[in-house]
């Protein structure tokens, strides 16, 4: 594996707003190069309109986009180097499924009101699954690293794993060259600080614009007041869409500013009804927090779009209810 000062320096870095320290387009390029391996090139689904395309990374081998920041990550630790990683369910899947290929110890904490689907495909890649109440997940990540002498790689707040899920904003320029909007959903901020990244890079008149639920809307404030606005767990943990409960850290909410253009808010009765809308018009599985982009879809509508179906891990009974509906 790679760089043992991976946690701590970051070299090879030229964009700075005051002391923090922004991911490039060089070093989202390296890590699609590292990635390749193990990540799909997931295509561009005609969403049947002639404008929107829906990029399904619900299609990945743990069914979210999380595998490619997950995987960057890691491969930049020593060899041998064991993992913690705290997650509502798909990074901790992701960090699993990536410490399993490495051949090392993964430890992950996850909230009690994680869907036990999540939990299980996590413990299914060997990984120990650690839960604990809603708000202490990454107080006991941080403890963990200390006892087991391992590295954290958390889910978003970290320029190799922001870097990774930037090879997104690689690949659709690359599919899609006259792209006009980029719709992508936002928790903390992870996704969308490495796709924005990428994409303004190649083509800075491209809009990139991140969706919300109502319930979890924090980045949303944030980005109208022009800094970071907190909401409390309890209220984020109100949204269907699971995994986007989570805030914007200093980090994304930096690569937000500088290059993000809006963040839309949209209902859960408008995310249920997008879920089923995908599964009928496109036959494929998308959870909530993915199917935010085609709720989002026609209230940003502008030219050629990507909406991002960021993952498809979604209880099979609350599908069932929702295709239903």
């Amino acid at each position: 594996m790679g760089r043992p000062d991976h946690f701590f320096g970051w070299a090879a870095v030229t964009c700075i707003i005051g002391t923090m320290r922004l991911v490039t387009i060089s070093d989202i390029e390296a890590a699609a190069e590292a990635i390749s391996p193990v990540v799909l090139r997931t295509p561009l689904l005609p969403w049947g309109d002639g404008q929107l395309w829906l990029k399904p990374e619900n299609l990945q081998p743990i069914g979210a986009f999380k595998i490619r920041g997950a995987f960057n990550a890691l491969s930049r630790l020593p060899e041998g180097t064991n993992v913690v990683a705290y997650s509502s369910g798909n990074h901790a899947q992701a960090v699993a499924y990536a410490a399993k290929l490495a051949g090392v110890k993964a430890t992950i904490v996850v909230p009690d009101n994680t869907p036990q689907l999540k939990i299980d495909a996590t413990r299914s890649h060997g990984a120990d699954v650690v839960l604990v109440p809603i708000g202490q997940r990454e107080a006991r990540a941080e403890e963990l690293v200390e006892e087991l002498g391992a590295a954290l790689i958390p889910p978003f707040d970290h320029p190799d794993v922001i870097a990774g899920q930037g090879t997104i904003g690689l690949e659709i320029v690359a599919d899609l060259p006259d792209v006009s909007t980029v719709i992508v959903p936002v928790s903390g901020g992870g996704l969308i600080s490495g796709i924005a990244t990428a994409v303004k890079s190649l083509r800075p008149g491209v809009r990139v614009i991140g969706v919300e639920p109502e319930l979890a809307g924090d980045a949303a404030e944030s980005f109208r007041a022009g800094e970071l606005v907190r909401w409390s767990p309890q209220d984020r943990a109100r949204t269907i869409a699971d995994g986007l409960r989570a805030e914007p850290s200093e980090l994304t909410f930096a690569h937000i500013r500088k290059y993000v253009d809006d963040i839309v808010t949209v209902s859960d009765e408008e995310i249920g009804a997008a879920v089923a809308q995908i599964a009928r018009r496109t036959r494929i599985v998308a959870e909530p927090s993915g199917a935010t982009v085609v709720a989002a879809y026609p209230k940003v509508a502008n030219g050629k779009t990507v909406g991002v179906v960021s993952g498809g891990n979604i209880e099979p009974a609350l599908l069932a209810r929702l295709l239903s509906s």
